[in-house]
């Protein structure tokens, strides 16, 4: 049991970081000139910043989802999380690499909605997932608040 265990935690955190891998390679083909050339807001983070704190809340929303996929064995849950990483990965693409900053934010509405389903699942499950979830929740929350001031700026 011990071996299965985390060989799901393996595959969670494995198709989780598939969000990411998708997004650098948007981000890297399509974000320049295109980015450089819009108005940011002045709370807009330096580009550094987003690697280390998306590396952290990947890993953090992984242990979430295992910790109910161990207790409880709710498929419907584990579908819940990766159609929500779907939309997570496709944010990036829509942003960086069709340039559409409206549909970007729209999309950051399904994932937020997501988090708060998955979370509202968390809560009674296993509290320490809902907890690892509350960053994830805040930071989500300044990307529509950030994405939506760029869709206002341009």
């Amino acid at each position: 049991m011990t071996k299965n265990k985390y060989l799901s935690l393996a595959v969670i955190i494995l198709i989780t970081f598939l969000a990411p891998v998708i997004g650098s390679y948007a981000t890297s083909e399509f974000k320049e000139p295109w980015y450089s050339q819009l108005i940011l807001p002045s709370f807009n983070p330096p580009s550094w910043v987003f690697a280390p704190v998306w590396s952290t809340l990947y890993i953090m929303m992984s242990l979430a989802i295992w910790k109910i996929w161990i207790k409880t064995f709710d498929s419907k849950i584990l579908k819940i999380y990766f159609v929500h990483i779907f939309f997570n990965s496709t944010w990036t693409v829509v942003f960086f690499g069709l340039h559409q900053i409206g549909l970007a934010l729209l999309n950051l509405m399904i994932i937020l909605i997501f988090i708060i389903i998955l979370m509202k699942e968390y809560f009674n499950k296993d509290i320490i997932s809902y907890i690892l979830m509350i960053p994830y929740l805040s930071w989500s929350g300044y990307a529509f608040i950030l994405n939506s001031a760029i869709f206002l700026l341009n």
